[in-house]
């Protein structure tokens, strides 16, 4: 899915999930931010935001973390603010991951995914995984500069299958993740 949407200059990602069932040990996602400089927009990213990070500049922040899923709506929420991103990054991937501390677990083993990206009250892109169930994680967003220096939208559902660290390193590749 793509849209038209040009000079995006703020936007918000809201994960949810419902909690694990009773005595089991619980689903904890995480959505990833990866910043890609202009002289290398594939591969390795420049840096990344998630839990317990932030970008240098403070353009990209997790303003609200979740373990659990516990919670009334979106339980993880990280902003974005594309229009003070230093001119030096012509590409931000956003993605969600799924912790594997306690064994192997899909999308489609966690009820009631769901992700939107909006910009204000406008939603760009919503998912629920279900086309990628078999995967740990997926990429949900692609914003790329353009060379008059205006943020383009992509939505990316493009599903993964390993742990946090080897997603992080691997998600912004030109080839698929699984």
């Amino acid at each position: 899915m793509s849209t038209p949407n040009k000079d995006i200059e703020k936007v918000e990602v809201r994960l949810k999930w419902d909690p694990s069932p009773h005595g089991a040990p619980p689903h904890d996602l995480d959505i990833i931010a990866a910043t890609y400089l202009a002289e290398a927009p594939y591969g390795s990213p420049a840096y990344l935001v998630h839990f317990d990070s932030r970008s240098p500049d403070g353009t990209i922040i997790l303003n609200r973390d979740s373990r659990t899923g516990q919670g009334f709506g979106f339980d993880e929420v990280m902003t974005l603010e594309l229009n003070r991103l230093s001119a030096s990054y012509s590409r931000v991937l956003v993605g969600v991951a799924i912790q594997q501390r306690d064994g192997r677990k899909t999308f489609a083993e966690i009820a009631n995914t769901a992700v939107q990206v909006r910009e204000g009250y406008m939603s760009l892109a919503e998912d629920d995984f279900s086309a990628v169930g078999a995967a740990t994680a997926a990429t949900v967003a692609e914003f790329v500069r353009d060379t008059s220096g205006v943020w383009e939208f992509h939505g990316t559902v493009r599903g993964f299958d390993g742990d946090p660290d080897s997603f992080a390193a691997t998600m912004g590749n030109r080839t698929s993740g699984a």
